[in-house]
């Protein structure tokens, strides 16, 4: 697996347009398994995207398309400045038998 953790500031009030734009059509991208979005505890507007590709060319291959670019236009538009992107390898994963997606 391999995917990104970027660090986001999102603009105040918009944070359910930012998850709109998000997932909107994520589960279609070839090669996607998750992502997750967290709120940090000591600064609400600061928030962490997880997100996860069954394989690097899967990931670079979406984070190159057009439709990518365009997603990424649009919740551009909805932080105060460019993300902090760390991409990587996804090397282990630990997840309760049972547990549901929020």
């Amino acid at each position: 697996m391999y995917g990104t953790i970027a660090r986001m500031r999102v603009l105040p009030g918009k944070e359910a347009e930012l998850e709109q734009v998000i997932t909107q059509g994520a589960r279609e991208i070839p090669g996607f398994l998750f992502a997750y979005v967290y709120r940090l505890d000591d600064s609400p507007q600061d928030l962490m995207l997880v997100v996860g590709f069954d394989g690097k060319d899967t990931y670079h291959t979406n984070a190159q398309s057009p439709e990518q670019h365009e997603a990424y236009e649009a919740y551009r538009a909805l932080l105060e400045a460019d993300p902090e992107w760390h991409d990587g390898e996804i090397i282990f994963s630990q997840i309760a038998e049972g547990s549901a997606s929020v």
